[in-house]
């Protein structure tokens, strides 16, 4: 299946939902005053329930409404992006988010760091990393029963002018619950 012409989409790999856990971890490095545009999610997205609760305003937006990342731009202004993207879709993602110029933290595979096109973008523009001491478990295809968990393949977040340096490692807990 191809979106928009926009590279090759994977059913399995770009349908991996992110758990509570997985996003806690930034809330550190977004001040609650920040208005974050979360370009491949909806209302019950955990980024945007989660940075809701922390206090930053939230304009979400997704493919399913008629909001194509690749040709849609909120109305009104943000301070930064904040998302788990479809993967299959990374390279053309970065480049967007790059050639937008707003910070942004975004959730990839971290065997996505080599590749010959992110690459270039990574050596051009510079990159952050925020990386974890285990790997997430992903609710995998909308079965938001129970993360994934076992050997699913290792992830960080992707961040650009976001950070307060250049790697970052956090520990990862995933007996936290949303509503705790």
């Amino acid at each position: 299946m191809t979106k928009n012409g926009h590279g090759t989409c994977n059913k399995e790999s770009d349908e991996c939902y992110t758990p509570y856990y997985a996003v806690e971890p930034i809330l550190k490095y977004i001040n609650s005053d920040l208005k974050v545009w979360c370009p491949f999610d909806k209302e019950e997205s955990e980024y945007v329930k989660t940075l809701k609760v922390n206090g930053n305003k939230v304009i979400f937006s997704h493919i399913d409404d008629g909001k194509d990342f690749f040709n849609y731009m909120p109305d009104e202004d943000f301070d930064v992006i904040i998302s788990n993207p479809p993967f299959s879709l990374a390279d053309d993602i970065l480049e967007r988010l790059y050639k937008i110029g707003k910070p942004f933290i975004l959730l990839l595979p971290l065997k996505y760091l080599q590749a010959k096109k992110r690459g270039e973008l990574f050596v051009e523009y510079g990159l952050q990393l925020l990386t974890f001491d285990k790997r997430i478990g992903y609710y995998i295809n909308g079965d938001m029963s129970k993360p994934k968990e076992g050997n699913y393949q290792a992830s960080s977040y992707f961040c650009w002018r976001i950070l307060p340096k250049d790697l970052i490692i956090e520990t990862l807990n995933k007996e936290v619950k949303a509503d705790e």
